[in-house]
């Protein structure tokens, strides 16, 4: 039996965690969850999951300082992120691709363009150092 994979799901709509989880674990995900930005990177550090879906805008750190924390440590840094917000910032996605979000989908978002996103950010290798 194929390990499930774990993906970690940081927002702060409690609504829209129960949408996520409910539609990844029908797809045959495990999810785990955390509501705001201090909570999301503690989780990321505690469950090493394969995915981290994450809000820009939520208490204790937005999404991009989530990312940045991320990146900064060798546990973390390799976990593909999608970013989904519903920010009106017009840089807010050039942003996130800055900080290497695989995909980047605002809300509100087609379920089935996020399970798709999902798929292929599992999908691609991080990319080798060149020697």
């Amino acid at each position: 039996m194929a390990h499930k994979k774990k993906i970690l799901i940081v927002d702060d709509e409690r609504d829209i965690v129960k949408a996520l989880t409910i539609r990844l674990q029908a797809n045959g995900y495990n999810t785990v969850t955390a509501f705001d930005g201090a909570q999301g990177v503690f989780m990321a550090y505690k469950e090493r999951p394969k995915l981290i879906i994450l809000d820009i805008r939520m208490p204790a750190g937005d999404g991009f300082c989530v990312a940045e924390k991320l990146k900064e440590s060798k546990r973390t840094s390799q976990i593909p992120i999608i970013f989904v917000s519903g920010s009106p910032e017009r840089n807010a996605e050039e942003r996130a691709r800055d900080l290497g979000a695989r995909f980047f989908i605002k809300k509100p978002y087609d379920p089935e363009e996020l399970l798709d996103a999902v798929r292929r950010a599992l999908e691609i290798k991080p990319s080798a150092p060149k020697t």
